[in-house]
């Protein structure tokens, strides 16, 4: 889309002009990514993992470059020596960790108990690291967690909803993602974020329903397929058409079972949170991600996996990043061109690489 240059602005931005309004584009191709992807896997495995980190750098690097706005793409600026320094430490601790916990159970309590306490850290650390590796238009990202509010909405409020037979889960999911976003900053610009906690339980009851109504097709197929595979076995002894044809169909039952209300979920926040996302006088954000359009991608694409043993992984992740491309709307306000780059210091990869090892979740919408 060619970028506007009439002025409709929101509150928030009536001060600046549009400068352009468009969705993100993505240029990514299957066949480029496949040769990568096929590549990086070969030499992790012949150096016995060594290579991985500049299998992550690579990969990282064609994904952000072939993703666009207004004409400019994304830099990764981490380099595969950071990754590697950072991923051996992550492993050493890890290994430490595992040998304690299997030879000295009662210390390998506390220890865990220490990982527990230095998670916020690790998140927050984590989050750094990405954020500062980022760049577009030359100018990085930022990210400004502090320990306390990382202890309290990662440990302390999924804790509590355990009390609360999870009916304060919702409202812990909605904290998390909060605080994930409200701490970026572009350059010297902060992001403001207005989540809603209604948002997410009302999403989570559509969950539900979608999941209830699942099961019991799922269940009157499975009801079928057993009673086919019982005639099957009486009358011909053997193998029949019944008796591949049923389980095959279960299977990719409960496959779309759970990409569907996995697509429903993840599309109502996804949308939510960019629809309440902005750099005031510098960008604002709009998806549209409609869940049975994911719903379909993530059906097909893990079926693609399954039957390709794993071939088709690049054709799925390249199909991903460009229908969440397409369902991503960006408008930037002149205020954009004010916008400076804050020098920062150094910092190490570990805690990223130590998130990826202890299985860590930090990835944002």
């Amino acid at each position: 889309m060619e970028p506007t240059t009439h002025s409709t602005e929101s509150p928030s931005t009536a001060t600046s002009s549009t400068i352009f309004q468009g969705r993100v584009q993505f240029s990514g191709q299957a066949g480029e990514f496949f040769g990568i992807w096929t590549v990086n896997i070969l030499l992790s495995i012949l150096t016995l993992g060594i290579y991985s980190a500049w299998a992550k750098v690579r990969t990282y690097r064609y994904f952000y470059g072939n993703t666009q706005i207004d004409g400019h793409s994304f830099d990764y600026l981490a380099t595969p020596i950071q990754i590697l320094k950072g991923r051996i430490l992550a492993v050493v601790v890890f290994v430490i960790y595992s040998l304690v916990v299997q030879l000295l159970p009662l210390i390998g309590l506390l220890f865990a108990l220490g990982f527990l306490l230095a998670m916020p850290w690790i998140i927050n650390q984590g989050l750094r690291f990405n954020m500062r590796m980022t760049r577009h238009r030359n100018v990085r990202f930022a990210f400004s967690g502090n320990y306390g509010d990382a202890f309290v909405n990662f440990v302390l409020l999924p804790i509590a909803s355990v009390f609360t037979l999870y009916l304060l889960l919702p409202y812990a999911l909605k904290r998390m993602d909060q605080y994930l976003h409200e701490n970026i900053s572009y350059g010297n610009k902060a992001i403001n974020v207005n989540l809603k906690g209604e948002t997410y339980y009302m999403a989570t009851l559509i969950t539900i329903g979608v999941a209830i109504a699942g099961l019991v097709i799922f269940g009157i197929f499975a009801g079928l397929s057993g009673v086919a595979m019982s005639v099957g076995n009486v009358d011909a002894k053997s193998l029949s058409i019944s008796t591949i044809f049923f389980p095959l169909l279960i299977m990719a039952l409960y496959i779309a079972f759970l990409t569907l209300i996995s697509a429903v979920y993840q599309s109502i926040i996804r949308n939510h949170i960019f629809n309440s996302s902005e750099f005031s006088d510098v960008t604002s954000f709009k998806s549209d991600l409609k869940a049975a359009d994911y719903a379909m991608l993530l059906f097909t694409n893990t079926l693609a996996i399954i039957f390709s043993l794993g071939m088709a992984y690049p054709w799925a992740k390249i199909r991903k990043a460009r229908l969440l491309a397409k369902a991503t709307e960006v408008t930037i306000y002149s205020g954009a061109l004010s916008i400076i780059d804050t020098a920062q210091q150094e910092q190490s990869s570990f805690a990223e690489e130590a998130a990826n090892v202890f299985d860590i979740d930090i990835s944002l919408t």
